[in-house]
């Protein structure tokens, strides 16, 4: 292990070579171009150690040579794209200053990918076997749901004994990601009777204020204690101040730790009831990322890397957060999944977005250290 970290080391400025590479490549999701850049420097990036294969026109898959083609693969996640649009290098420059690296996209997850590669060039060059076959599977839409890549992910997911997720760890110490809740989008679609304000009030019924009073009963199926939450975050309704509204929209964000919990509260929001008869409810939409619940064989696959943390003398914790991530699928499909491997930093879709420097090696040592040992 110690070696690992010594070449981590000596390769730190070629990797944050690649980041840079990486993050000046602006990628929103909604421009499937500047995905396409992101993967053409990751494969030139890899060109030496991995075939490559786009998937869906889109998402990239790089298996590195040396596994054995009749094992399970370990399966590595990350993401070509990010939440900043064409144009933000301009107010947030890759820079490096006060022992960090800054930029769009640094922490949320190009240095995450650059880790990787780095990694594995590290076992290519110091010729530790691969009993097994490692891909790493980039998608070009996790920050809008996943939506063209989550059948990719769980397909090679169902190929894989382990999964290993490159998003940021938690907070200034990178703990690893053993759980994360559950995401779920529903929309309250509410009609009334629209009406003159100001002549015919009362022969209307308005959807405004029906909405209001769901909203009061969906945030009360909040329960803290067991970690889910409602947030009606987004409303919508009403023409004019002098209509008495005929429809609002109420857009609710839901997060859960169990699976159960999303069920429960699945059926409540179906089964409200307008406080107006003359008002009509209907709820649409759903869990679009099932919870990555702590699981033994995820609490296993933790102490491996804390086992290999030790030998890289890092005491390695973990965290659970109210995030999703692709994880969250490899998890609900039952396949031992570590969340968090990538940079430690902070600021992840915010201006101060960065990552530190000194951490680097340490992060690619423990990936280096994961393959070896699970491979």
């Amino acid at each position: 292990m110690p070696s690992f970290l010594r070449q981590a080391s000596h390769k730190q400025e070629e990797t944050i070579a690649l980041i840079r590479a990486l993050v000046e490549c602006e990628s929103p999701s909604s421009d499937p171009a500047a995905t396409a850049r992101v993967n053409e420097l990751l494969i030139e990036a890899a060109k030496d150690i991995a075939a490559a294969k786009i998937i869906r026109k889109s998402h990239l898959r790089l298996e590195f040579h040396g596994g054995k083609r009749n094992a399970p693969q370990v399966l590595a996640l990350g993401h070509s794209d990010t939440v900043w649009e064409h144009g933000t290098l301009k107010s947030m420059p890759f820079r490096r200053a006060g022992g960090r690296l800054w930029g769009p996209g640094v922490l949320d997850m190009k240095a995450g990918l650059a880790f990787f590669l780095t990694a594995m060039r590290i076992l290519h060059e110091e010729d530790v076997p691969l009993p097994c076959r490692v891909a790493l599977l980039v998608v070009s839409d996790e920050e809008t749901g996943s939506k063209t890549s989550r059948a990719v992910t769980e397909l090679e997911a169902q190929r894989s004994s382990r999964v290993l997720v490159l998003e940021p760890g938690t907070g200034l110490t990178g703990k690893l990601k053993t759980a994360r809740k559950g995401v779920g989008d529903y929309h309250l679609l509410v009609k009334g009777k629209a009406a003159h304000a100001g002549v015919d009030f009362s022969n209307g019924a308005s959807a405004i204020i029906e909405a209001a009073r769901q909203i009061e009963v969906i945030a009360g199926l909040t329960k803290l204690e067991q970690g889910t939450t409602l947030n009606p975050g987004v409303v919508h309704g009403g023409t004019r101040t002098n209509v008495i509204a005929a429809e609002a929209q109420v857009d609710i964000d839901l997060r859960v730790t169990r699976l159960r919990h999303a069920a429960v509260i699945d059926k409540k929001l179906r089964a409200l009831k307008p406080f107006d008869k003359r008002c009509t409810l209907e709820v649409n939409g759903g869990l679009n990322r099932p919870p990555m619940e702590r699981t033994k064989a995820i609490a296993a696959l933790f102490k491996t890397a804390q086992s290999i943390g030790r030998a890289l003398g890092l005491q390695i914790e973990e965290s659970a957060t109210g995030g999703g991530s692709d994880g969250n699928f490899t998890a609900a499909l039952g396949i031992p999944t570590l969340d968090g491997l990538g940079a430690v930093g902070e600021g992840a879709h915010a201006p101060n977005e960065s990552i530190l420097i000194d951490r680097i090696p340490d992060r690619i040592a423990l990936l280096a250290g994961l393959i070896a040992r699970l491979s």
